[in-house]
């Protein structure tokens, strides 16, 4: 199977709101190259000489986002639109494509994965690669994503894990609903968490998903569920998180709250920022907002159960 890889290259400055517009065409095939801000990054993890050398002699001014499309696809239309979204945004860019086997899909962007803290108890890693610097404060976690959406790189991810190292109690029951790699569970269960169910409609994150458990030594405690949204699962949960889009977290709000118990967090990311007052109206009747974080225009929200 082969792709079509469009890779726009614009000024870095314009990166927010032309990955948003890359997003568009396809959410599930992009990589981002962008240098702006690599020295303060990668700050805690440059002693452990894992930084390729070349990546400090990338031109700072300039980012790269490489959209893969598939063979199903329209490559033609996914480039007219972009150019007619960029205009319209008064974006400056250059376009250029070329084919891509789906070996070199699953490796091209490893070559740009390295290792890099989130918040104050996590380090995530490429499977590929160890730390030869020991991080006593910071749990591993080991992430091979292959051809399913998950690195812990995108804001809405590492907003979901800023926000788990704050909730997560020992002995939590989560639920990660979209579960994508796996990422969010594996965390919550290297954070303390008793189980983890991982959830999606994509066959292919589910087995991604069992496959990063098995690497970060916790398959013991996680369940990995083929099915859409919540109509597979039953039971309460401690920690429920749903990296989704905006549309599809307003309809999971209306009956997310039979899933939780009394002193349950619902964590919501995913969410543009032009969508945060409709996400959180839709919240009102049921749940009192404890956490609203943002990173550039990305959203993401912990609630819990109204008490009435």
């Amino acid at each position: 199977m082969n792709f079509t890889e469009i890779i726009l290259e614009i000024n870095a400055a314009d990166i927010e709101n032309a990955s948003a517009i890359a997003n568009v065409v396809v959410p599930y095939g992009i990589y981002i190259e962008d240098y702006s801000n690599l020295e303060a990054e990668t700050k805690e993890i440059t002693h452990s000489n894992l930084i390729d050398e070349n990546l400090l002699l990338k031109d700072r001014n300039v980012a790269l986002i490489h959209i893969y499309v598939s063979k199903e696809y329209n490559a033609v239309e996914a480039i007219a639109f972009l150019q007619e979204r960029l205009i319209s945004s008064k974006i400056k860019y250059k376009i250029s494509t070329k084919i891509c086997k789906i070996q070199d899909y699953i490796n091209n962007w490893k070559k740009y994965f390295n290792p890099f803290c989130v918040g104050s108890r996590l380090v995530i890693c490429p499977s590929w690669k160890n730390l030869s610097f020991h991080y006593s404060d910071r749990k591993v976690l080991k992430i091979d994503p292959g051809l399913a959406f998950g690195t812990g790189t995108h804001e809405t991810t590492q907003l979901c894990l800023e926000m788990l190292e704050k909730h997560v109690k020992q002995k939590d029951n989560v639920l990660d609903i979209g579960c994508g790699s796996g990422i969010l569970s594996i965390a919550s269960i290297l954070l303390g968490a008793n189980k983890a169910i991982g959830v999606d409609i994509d066959e292919l994150a589910i087995k991604t998903a069992a496959e990063n458990a098995n690497i970060n030594k916790v398959s013991d405690k996680f369940i990995a569920i083929y099915g859409n949204l919540i109509e597979k699962i039953k039971g309460k949960f401690d920690i429920i998180f749903a990296n989704l889009v905006s549309d599809v977290i307003i309809k999971l709000n209306k009956t997310i709250k039979n899933y939780m118990q009394e002193k349950s967090i619902y964590i919501m990311s995913g969410i543009i920022e032009t969508y945060r007052n409709d996400v959180i109206k839709s919240l009102e009747s049921d749940f009192e907002v404890v956490d609203i974080k943002n990173k550039n225009s990305w959203i993401a929200i912990a609630v819990k159960p109204r008490n009435k």
